[in-house]
């Protein structure tokens, strides 16, 4: 399902009325949006912790980084999610 269209270049951001956030309850990494709340898993949380500003082609290189992982694959990973993301309308990209 990856959408190889997504340039490295965009800056992806949480959609307007998103928040990521810890459920206080579960403890979990959650996105509330006003008509409901998903549970993220770390993955998730960690690609959407970084999209603060950053273009995606950065977020890629740091989790490569940061997991010696192969930026390949892990920008495919990336990208998936990204675009499951944006087609629910949780995040947009800039």
């Amino acid at each position: 399902m990856r959408d190889p269209t997504i340039s490295d270049l965009v800056r992806p951001s949480l959609a307007k009325g998103v928040r990521l956030q810890i459920d206080s309850t579960t403890h979990q990494c959650v996105l509330l949006y006003p008509e409901g709340i998903v549970e993220l898993n770390e993955t998730a949380q960690e690609i959407l912790s970084r999209c603060d500003g950053r273009t995606l082609g950065e977020i890629v290189f740091e989790l490569a980084e940061e997991y010696e992982a192969d930026s390949n694959a892990l920008g495919a990973d990336v990208r998936d999610t990204l675009s499951d993301l944006q087609q629910r309308k949780l995040i947009e990209f800039k």
